[in-house]
């Protein structure tokens, strides 16, 4: 989390736009990605050149002749020519380094577009980045550092996007991440990836456990290709959520992740049994045609539902002994339709489903008031539920009202404490917080998944005085109100 000058200097970028004249967030973030991207490029460019002077071998700089419009020499330029050279020299360039380049990010490039208004306002952004940088470099972690800057900014999208989109908090990703207890020889896959919230966690996840400076992996360098090619996958409709998304994991030290255009819910996607973690909170808002869903899908329910098409894919998506932890709003998981029903019968009958837990619906505020749930299997093919264990998140360290204010409690560390642990949850009550249930009870139940369908209240009974005592007391009251009501009275006509 970033704090004092650093977080001000972006504040201070923020502003700089909305008084320029744009004001959507999202192209705000989209065109500070551009520029950090550029600047990124003179940076790398300027390594690689002191690489082949070192080792001895040729680089041509992809500013070949060109070196006028490097970042470094742009800044000193005058406000209207460093405009038209960034609209007539800078973008047209790095739309085409997808045909030299093969980042991930340079493929998103293609349709960059130029928003930026003003001369004036380029030069205003171009100077405040600079002096953010100079603060980033300070830090001992630029690239973590980089990452929480970042994340930053992504908090300012405060909107519900129009597919339903809305961003996951971070520490509800994180825990989720911890649940599925990754490894380095994963393979993690987002299908509606968004910013890559769940992606990034991961990917630090992964450093803090394997792969950072002094992990067992560090030097592995196996595992570290892996970690920097093909251990991300996410798949988003969004081109523009899709550079953004690819930033992000940059900035947060992963070099080429798989983040790819894809319409996860079509034929389009013809993913099966190829991840081992999915990490997902899907569109729940909207419903498709039957003629753009993969038939596959519509076998295991039929219905146009996202969020139920969803699960269907994660099951397909999934290698045998693969895991999933998906957020679902808890209509999935007592809905009563053929389709509802459907889905979760699949789950419990046909794979191993592990946990429910509830959480409570201000969550997600002030981007959605909707009450979800957390749903957690693992792919077998064959069956193997067994007990289902269940949790009442209370608290997940903040307010639940639009404010989201920090509180001292959390039920985050019970819950990641609790589930790893579930050997010594069998004892447990159905009065408290997180209990199990047993496969044959819920096939019982229709395969109802809400935790209220097994919770069972405490009724603590409680004594009232009768009315007549109540009533003696309003009037002792009353006496001494009018008895004070006459001293004020004597005090004035005195």
């Amino acid at each position: 989390m970033i704090t004092g000058e650093l977080k001000n200097k972006v504040d201070k970028i923020w502003e700089m736009f909305w008084t320029g004249g744009l004001t959507n967030p999202l192209d705000v973030i989209e065109q500070i990605t551009y520029l950090m991207f550029i600047r990124d490029l003179d940076d790398m460019d300027n390594s690689r050149k002191k690489d082949a002077v070192m080792l001895g071998t040729d680089y041509k700089s992809i500013f070949d002749g060109k070196e006028d419009i490097k970042w470094s020499a742009l800044r000193d330029k005058p406000a209207e020519t460093m405009y038209s050279v960034m609209q007539g020299e800078i973008f047209p360039l790095i739309k085409k380094l997808h045909e030299d380049n093969t980042s991930t990010f340079a493929k998103y490039m293609e349709d960059a577009i130029f928003k930026i208004p003003t001369p004036r306002l380029l030069e205003q952004v171009i100077t405040a980045l600079d002096e953010l940088y100079t603060l980033v470099d300070k830090e001992h972690d630029r690239k973590d550092v980089r990452g929480d800057l970042y994340e930053y900014m992504l908090s300012r999208l405060t909107t519900a996007g129009t597919n339903g989109q809305f961003r996951t908090p971070r520490h509800i990703i994180r825990m989720m991440v911890e649940l599925l207890d990754l490894q380095p020889d994963d393979t993690i896959c987002d299908p509606a990836c968004g910013t890559s919230g769940f992606l990034v966690s991961a990917g630090e996840y992964m450093k803090e456990r394997y792969v950072g400076p002094d992990k067992p992996y560090a030097h592995d360098k196996d595992v570290r290709t892996h970690y920097n090619n093909s251990m991300f996958t996410g798949y988003d409709m969004d081109r523009t959520m899709l550079r953004i998304g690819a930033m992000n994991m940059m900035t947060h030290g992963i070099n080429n992740p798989q983040i790819i255009y894809k319409d996860s819910l079509s034929d389009q996607n013809e993913d099966n049994n190829k991840f081992t973690k999915i990490l997902a909170n899907p569109p729940f808002k909207g419903s498709l045609d039957y003629d753009i869903v993969a038939s596959d899908l519509i076998k295991v329910a039929k219905t146009k539902k996202t969020e139920l098409l969803f699960l269907a894919l994660f099951m397909r998506m999934l290698k045998d002994g693969g895991r999933c932890a998906s957020i679902v709003p808890d209509g999935v998981l007592f809905g009563s339709s053929k389709a509802h029903v459907d889905i979760r019968k699949e789950i419990v009958d046909g794979h191993m489903l592990e946990a429910i837990i509830s959480m409570p619906s201000g969550v997600f505020k002030p981007y959605a008031g909707v009450s979800t749930a957390i749903i957690i299997f693992t792919k077998t093919g064959a069956g193997g539920t067994e007990d289902v264990w269940f949790y009442d998140m209370q608290s997940d360290g903040y307010s639940l009202d639009d404010k989201r204010t920090a509180l001292e409690t959390s039920d985050i560390p019970d819950i990641i404490e609790r589930f790893k642990n579930r050997d010594k949850e069998k004892d447990r009550e159905r009065t408290e917080q997180s209990f199990l249930v047993p496969k044959d009870e819920i096939v019982k139940n229709n395969y109802d998944l809400s935790i209220n369908k097994y919770k069972r209240s405490t009724y603590v009974e409680e004594v009232y005085p009768h009315p007549k005592e109540i009533l003696s007391e309003i009037n002792a009251i009353e006496a001494e109100i009018q008895s004070g009501l006459k001293e004020l009275e004597a005090l004035l006509d005195g």
